[in-house]
């Protein structure tokens, strides 16, 4: 290991210390996090001196730039933490940053749950090598257990490093580059522990609004409202299936009996999404790959995670007068509230603008 990795391990490793976390797993895993954040960290490069570079691609450069004027914009039009994430950038060399494995019982849309000293409890873990991702993966089907690996571009350290742009979020559109800038960095402004829907939907709603006063500075069209349309149509297909799911495995009925109709409700979600992908969308599907693939409980549990409360945060954005130094602190008083009062005030926001809507 050289020095300057050496160096950056110290910082990440004594704040898992401070946890005094044990066991021989739990440092196993704990130890591979801080060799990945570490790794990532040492990678960083500052994008000023990237531009600057005659020898760097130009289409880098370009991708780059526009990461740097979204940063810019992100801090000075949105309101969100000015700070040295998004202003490095790292390549690390392979196509996803960590691989998140998540696990359900078999008959059960309840989560596996994992807690960490400062995001709090998820309903995944998370790799930086794809190897120990699919062995945990497999002792978790060893358990009985549903499980379902998603590779992942981008996270946020919530501020305690600075988090850069990273050559698997290049992959993307330029729109969806300034989007997930905005998302990361909205983390960054407030994050609960344990809440993980009031997180991502929070991101989610800073992410949506940002854009469209991005497409306004910008003078780019509006989004497409066919594609938005088709992300909502697929998602409530989805969580129509999991709502009979839910409702099957509350329904006592023998193993065997649950196991089958897991398998027929599965098999209803493929036909459903082939008549709407016939009907309304013109045979073409954008999530083929996704709906062909093996579906469990574990596939399904990010659905509604990024969007059950966007339509809450809207209203409160409104009554805010569209003021985001005036909506942050709206919002902060939300996450001060105990759980049940938070969801309870959120639920009458949702109900606000439902009724904004007709």
């Amino acid at each position: 290991m050289n020095t300057r990795l050496q160096r950056l391990l110290t910082p990440v490793a004594a704040l898992l210390a401070l946890f005094g976390l044990q066991g021989c797993s739990t440092l196993d895993y704990y130890g591979h996090l801080a060799v990945g954040q570490a790794q990532l960290l040492q990678a960083r490069q500052p994008i000023a001196q990237l531009l600057a570079d005659p020898a760097v691609d130009p289409e880098l450069k370009q991708r780059l730039a526009l990461a740097q004027q979204a940063r810019d914009f992100a801090s000075a039009e949105l309101g969100l933490p000015d700070n040295g994430s998004y202003r490095l950038y790292a390549d690390i060399q392979r196509p996803y940053v960590v691989w998140n494995v998540f696990a359900t019982p078999e008959f059960s849309l309840t989560p596996e749950l994992h807690c960490f000293p400062i995001a709090g409890c998820v309903a995944y873990r998370g790799f930086y090598s794809q190897g120990r991702a699919r062995g945990a993966a497999a002792l978790l089907k060893q358990q009985g257990l549903d499980t379902y690996q998603a590779g992942i571009e981008a996270y946020s350290t919530l501020g305690w490093f600075d988090d850069p742009i990273l050559n698997t979020m290049l992959r993307w559109s330029d729109e969806r580059l300034v989007a997930v800038i905005f998302h990361e960095l909205a983390h960054q402004q407030l994050y609960v522990a344990d809440d993980t829907a009031f997180n991502e939907s929070f991101a989610s709603f800073v992410e949506q609004q940002g854009l469209r006063q991005w497409r306004t500075e910008q003078n780019l069209p509006a989004q497409d409202p066919q594609g938005e349309q088709q992300r909502a149509q697929f998602s409530a297909l989805v969580l129509a299936s999991r709502a009979r799911l839910e409702q099957l495995y509350r329904s006592g009925l023998p193993a065997e009996q649950m196991r089958a109709g897991k398998q027929a409700e599965f098999a209803r979600l493929r036909q459903h999404y082939a008549e709407l992908r016939e009907r309304e969308w013109g045979g073409v599907g954008h999530y083929d790959g996704w709906i062909n693939a093996p579906l469990n409980n574990a596939k399904l549990l990010p659905f509604g995670l990024y969007d059950q409360w966007v339509p809450a945060f809207a209203a409160l954005f409104a009554q805010a007068g569209g003021v985001w130094t005036q909506f942050y602190p709206r919002v902060e008083a939300l996450a001060q509230l105990p759980s049940a009062e938070r969801e309870q005030a959120l639920q009458q926001l949702s109900a606000q603008a439902q009724n904004l809507r007709r």
